[in-house]
This record gives structure tokens, sequence and C-alpha cells, in this order.
């Protein structure tokens, strides 16, 4: 049994679109949905949200460093683990710009949200030749839950740049296992660069990369044994050059300190893990839900992702063992490899066959399992499920390969091969899959309302940070002692000219990303102290008010508590 579109053959010397044709209605449709998205995304960069913390503000203040020529990390501050591309990307911005900025900052990250959404476009159309497909695919990652935007939008590290490296390596793939034409060598070399770029950046992705890679070698083992291959392994050994030289110079192991992060070294049960990585994960790291929790209701798509990820490998895998068949054009342009059928297509005027196309939607849901399952065994899936929702943010690579059958049964139904007679299946099928879609863009769709709703919030958050900054600069504080969450975060925004050290709710030092910032306040002559309005170290710091007085001063502002030494 085959899922497909029904799609009416066209004759080889038909003509194609042309570039300069009309776009129809579905195209004006996708690029609305299209902007709608970035537009969405705009408007949050607008209201500060979501939300910055002080790990995004220690990437600023890496990209403040490289902009600067005052440091180049190979590593996210504070670790040994997770290169600081963003960091490298908006250094540019911040010396155009003339210094640091959240805006500046997020830019890049916004970039390749954009990159992320036209090549998930791109490589739906290759590979289905369907634009209604495509269009369901835009809209759906256009829409933004409070998980999905703080992924894309945030420079914490990692999320933004996976998953449109991710999609590009697929799309790069399905241009070389189909044999196109024309600079091979380049594409074998951006591919093997990506792939090690990512394996330095965050090793989240590594599973799309194994599974990407495994249909080029599957398809192209010849080719690989010349100059393909060659060059594909320098570009890569290129990409992971930071990795590579860090861990020849240093000794150490990335993937030690990758494991302690994933929780390797913590302990929590299987019960936890089971209901962490398989009912929450799924719908928080997807965009079902709402800010930090998940609504009994949304829970729906975790009960549904098993199914469809059954589906979408079933159907592959068939595919994938049909005897091959040529590639026949479809009648918007694209082209359905193995006749009507088939789940392949191109957006273009070159065809994919069949098995191509099939081996690529096979390898998105495996990798898409490999990343589950990889979550789930984790202890971060019982100890952290909402916060650790994010390592399953690439799974977003994998949406149209799990949407894709259902999608061929609203529009044609559930179908026998050709020639073997009439439609199989129960007859609520058909309703079934059309009330599965309606019910994942209707839940996204809420799942995002609910996350615009907190923007006003969020830009009020923000105004009284910058009332701390005002304040803190016009008692010219210099050095101050405040918590993980205030330190680096105000560190950024004052582009160091106030320098903070971490302390626990109990005055002790606390973790320092940046160690040459505890040195020079513990060099200070009198630090001061600041404190969120009613936080355990806001308490800690009035107890000492209450039984030493005279020894501090105290200023409130709205949301803060500064405290500085009595002169």
């Amino acid at each position: 049994m085959t899922l497909g579109v029904r799609h009416q053959p066209r004759g080889a010397d038909s003509p194609r679109p042309r570039p300069g044709a009309r776009l129809g209605v579905v195209g004006w449709l996708t690029g609305l949905a299209l902007f709608a998205g970035v537009g969405y995304r705009l408007w949050l960069l607008g209201h500060a949200a979501p939300p910055t913390n002080s790990d995004e503000a220690a990437m600023g203040l890496a990209a403040l460093h490289i902009s600067r020529g005052e440091g180049f990390p190979v590593w996210f501050y504070g670790q040994q683990y997770m290169g600081p591309l963003e960091a490298y990307l908006a250094a540019p911005v911040f010396a155009l710009a003339g210094g640091p900025s959240l805006l500046g900052l997020r830019l890049p990250t916004l970039t390749l949200y954009v990159l992320f959404l036209l090549l998930a476009w791109r490589l739906t159309l290759r590979l289905t030749g369907d634009r209604w497909f495509g269009l369901l695919v835009v809209t759906l990652l256009a829409l933004g839950s409070d998980r999905i935007v703080k992924n894309q939008l945030i420079a914490g590290g990692g999320y933004p740049e996976m998953n449109a490296v991710g999609v590009a390596l697929a799309v790069l793939a399905v241009d070389l296992a189909s044999g196109g034409p024309g600079w091979r060598l380049t594409r074998w070399a951006v591919w093997g660069f990506l792939a090690g770029l990512m394996v330095w950046v965050d090793p989240l992705v590594l599973p799309y990369v194994v599974a990407v890679g495994a249909v080029l070698v599957g398809f192209c083992h010849r080719e690989l044994r010349g100059a393909a291959g060659a060059l594909l392994g320098a570009a890569a050994v290129l990409g992971a050059a930071p990795l590579l030289l860090d861990s020849l110079l240093t000794g150490r192991n990335p993937l030690d300190a990758v494991l302690a992060a994933s929780g390797a070294n913590a302990s929590a049960g299987w019960a936890d893990r089971l209901h962490g990585g398989l009912l929450l994960g799924p719908a928080l790291g997807m965009g079902f839900c709402g800010p930090g929790r998940c609504a009994t209701w949304q829970l729906w798509w975790a009960l549904a992702l098993p199914l469809l990820l059954a589906l979408a490998a079933t159907t592959a895998w068939y595919t994938l063992r049909r005897p091959p068949a040529p590639a026949l054009p479809t009648s918007n342009g694209a082209a359905g490899p193995g006749g009507p059928d088939s789940p392949g297509g191109s957006g273009g005027a070159t065809a994919i066959p069949a098995r191509v196309a099939a081996a690529i939607w096979l390898a998105l849901v495996l990798a898409a399992l490999a990343t589950l399952g990889a979550y789930t065994v984790s202890s971060s899936a019982g100890l952290t499920p909402v916060e650790s929702s994010r390592y399953l943010s690439c799974l977003l690579i994998s949406l149209p390969a799990l949407l894709w059958p259902v999608w061929t049964t609203v529009r044609g139904g559930l179908r026998q091969p050709a020639g073997a007679g009439r439609r199989v299946g129960p007859a609520l099928v058909r309703p079934v899959a059309v009330a599965l879609l309606v019910a994942t863009v209707g839940t996204a769709g809420h799942a995002t309302w609910q996350a615009a709703r907190t923007a006003p919030a969020t830009r009020a958050a923000e105004a009284r940070h910058t009332e701390l900054v005002s304040t803190l600069r016009q008692l010219g504080v210099r050095h101050v002692r405040a918590g993980y969450w205030t330190c680096n975060r105000l560190t950024f925004a004052t582009a160091e000219q106030v320098v903070c050290a971490v302390v626990d709710d109990a005055l002790r030092p606390g973790f320092d990303r940046y160690p040459a910032y505890r040195r020079e306040v513990d060099g200070a002559a009198a630090p001061a102290w600041v404190a969120p309005t009613g936080s355990p170290l806001a308490h800690t710091l009035d107890e000492r008010l209450r039984t030493a007085p005279g020894g501090l001063d105290l200023v409130t502002i709205d949301g803060w508590r500064i405290y500085l030494p009595s002169a």
C-alpha cells in the first residue's frame, strides 16, 4: 500500500512553468504565510520577547569580545562543548551598530529562521511536488509557541542554527543522490562543511547528519570513492576544526561534557523519563503547548506522533523496496517518482527518483526516532521535562515527512498500488486524516496565541531591567554581586560598564561563566549587591540589613533592590 497525491501525469515534452510565470493562488498564500511567520517574530523582537536570560547574555558577551578582537572562544563560555557560532554571527552586527544590543544579537537567529522556513519549503516541493502541501508546511512552521520561538530566536547556543542546517543537508542530499548535474563537487564540499560545523556547534542534530549521510553513501558510494569523498572529508574536518584543535591541544573529550550536561551523572526514574520523553516532550518541543506547561488536551500530539512515525516509515520503506520506476513529471512542474502515487517530486525541472525521495523520507523519520529515543533515556527528560524539551527542537525537520502520508490520504485516500484495483481501508480513514490536520494547525495556532499574549508582560519586564541599568549608572555603580540569572544579563546590557560576579542565595561565590568578571569584582573596593524583589537573595540581604544596620544602604526601584555599601 502506498500513499500519494492524485497527479495527472504529463508528457515529457510538456512545457514546464517558467521562473517568471504567475505564482497562482497557492504561491501567494505561501508567500503570505512566510511573511506572517517572519512578521510575527519581528513583532516579538520588538517586545523584547521571548524574554532574555543570562545564558543568552553570555553569548552576547562572547560576540562583544569577538567584535572588539578581545577573544575568539571555541566553546560557549563556562563549558567545554557547544561552539558559539551565534556569537560569531552577531559580532559583525555589533561592530556595525557600534555596540551590543539584544536586537543585534537576535537578528542572525531571525535570519536563520527565515533560511529554515525557505529550505523546508524547498525540500517539501522537491520531495512531493505538491505546492498545497508546501503551503501547509510553511503555515505550521510560521506558527510559533513559546518553546518554539525560544528555540528559534534566543541566541542561547545551537538551537537556531540546527534546524536550518539540518534541512540544508537534506536538500543537498536530494540533489546529490538523484544525480543532479552541475556543481557536484561544490555541493559535496558544502555538505561536508555543514556536517562538520554541526559536530562543533551542537550534537543534537547529529541523528539527522548520520541518517541523511547514510542516504548519500547508499546512492553515491561509487562517487565517494574518488574526489567527492576526499573533498567531503576535508570539508567536514574544516567545519569541525575548532573542536578538533581544542581536543588535540587540551586533551579534553567534548563528549564527556555533553553527557554530563544531558544528565548522565544524575538519576531519574524510568516512569518520569517516559512521561517527560514521550508525553510532555513531543507536545512541548514541537510547538503544541502554552508557555511552560501543557494542558491535558494539548497532549494529544504525543499520542499521534508514534502513529505518524510508524505510518511515515512504513510508507517510505514500501516505496523504497519497490522495483525502480521512471520518474514522471507532474501537473505542477514537479516530478512524481515511480508514477502518480509515489511520495516524491521536485519543485523544478529535474525529476527525483522515487527511491531517493523515499530514502530521504525514511532518513528523516529514523532521525526523529533516534532524537526522541535519546531524549527519553536521558535523565533530563525525567528531571526537567519542561525546560529540556528544547532538546527535541530538531523534530521540526521531520514535520513534512510525518504529515505527508496524512496529506495524501486527505487528497487521494488510501489506495493500492497502480493496477491493484479498488481503494482499501475503512471509510473513516479520510475524515480522520482531515481531523488530524485540522487539529495540528488548530493546536499549534492556539499555542502561538498563548505565546503572543505574554509579549506585553515581557516588554514591561525588560523596561524594568532598563530602569535598573539606568539607576546603576546614575549611582555610579561599577561592580556588583548578584544571582546567576541577573549577572551576565546586567553586564551585557551595560556593555561591561557594570561588571557582575555571581553569588548564590547564601551570598557564597556562584558559577561565573567568564571568570575574569569575578576577579575584577573581587578586586573592587566596595561592590554593590543587586537582587530581584521578593527573591531568596533579596531576603538574605534584607536579613543582613536587619541584623547589621548601617552596613548597607537600600535603593528600591520597580522589581529590583540595590544594596549599596555604606560610605
